[in-house]
């Protein structure tokens, strides 16, 4: 009984130290909204970390998606050409992408390498104490730091997910047309005429948004919360990605339930 005892004690302490967490970071969220007007104000500073989050993770989002997009041609025709549906195989590609690939695994890149680095950063800043002196010269870090970083994020994110598909269907024209011998006028026709603008287009750019807050959100918040220490910082890195991946799959699996059940 005593060791069942310890266990519910603890289950119970972790739920409890869980759901307070949940709600400074809530709380921390509308405190980073509230203060947005400086930073949206000068652009610029959130310009320069579009720059960061951005611009340089373009090289693994664009050859992650010219990869997935050729290995979405050699799978896709493979299946399709035994229903003798090969000429299809522009729909399913960019489908696939457009839907869900672009949008999760452009998600899962940038949380991996943009999250954690704004983590790290952020943390350091605290750790070197640069976020106390800010402070003590009047200088509110939450506008000048933390709110520059996460609209960055949100507004980098959309346009790397519509890059990592566009990359990714042009991935599949090379493997699909110019290496195996797809027609190419059926490969783009039937693909322009079964990608719908508001049903498929639309729905992957509100997931890319989604995307975009949620990781944002917690990247800022793991470096603003972490302890000052290398093994802090470390830790909020860490975190970083692993809650940020998982939180990507969870809303990818809701709003694809929601979108499909409004169609």
């Amino acid at each position: 009984m005593t060791a069942v005892t310890g266990f519910l004690e603890n289950l119970g302490a972790r739920a409890i130290g869980a759901v307070n967490r949940l709600g400074f970071a809530s709380r921390f969220l509308l405190l980073t909204l509230r203060n947005s007007g400086m930073c949206l104000s000068r652009f610029s500073l959130v310009a320069r970390e579009i720059y960061f989050a951005g611009v340089l993770s373009l090289i693994i989002i664009l050859v992650s998606g010219l990869f997935v997009g050729m290995v979405l041609g050699l799978q896709g025709y493979d299946t399709l050409q035994r229903y003798g549906s090969s000429s299809a195989l522009g729909v399913l590609v960019a489908l696939s992408l457009v839907r869900e690939l672009g949008p999760v695994v452009a998600g899962l890149l940038f949380a991996s390498r943009a999250g954690s680095a704004i983590t790290a950063e952020i943390g350091l800043m605290k750790a070197t104490e640069q976020l106390a002196a800010m402070e003590m010269m009047a200088v509110d870090p939450i506008a000048r730091v933390i709110a520059p970083r996460f609209w960055a994020g949100v507004i980098s994110m959309p346009l790397l997910a519509a890059m990592f598909s566009g990359m990714g269907v042009f991935g599949g024209y090379l493997v699909g047309v110019r290496l195996i011998g797809v027609d190419e006028g059926s490969f783009w026709s039937q693909m322009q005429a079964a990608v719908d603008f508001k049903e498929d287009i639309l729905n992957g750019v509100i997931k890319s948004v989604v995307f975009g807050i949620a990781v944002s959100w917690i990247a800022v918040f793991e470096g603003y919360d972490a302890p000052p220490t290398a093994e802090g910082v470390s830790g909020a890195t860490t975190r970083t990605v692993v809650t940020a991946s998982l939180s990507i799959l969870a809303l990818d699996f809701m709003l694809t339930a929601f979108m499909f059940r409004g169609a």
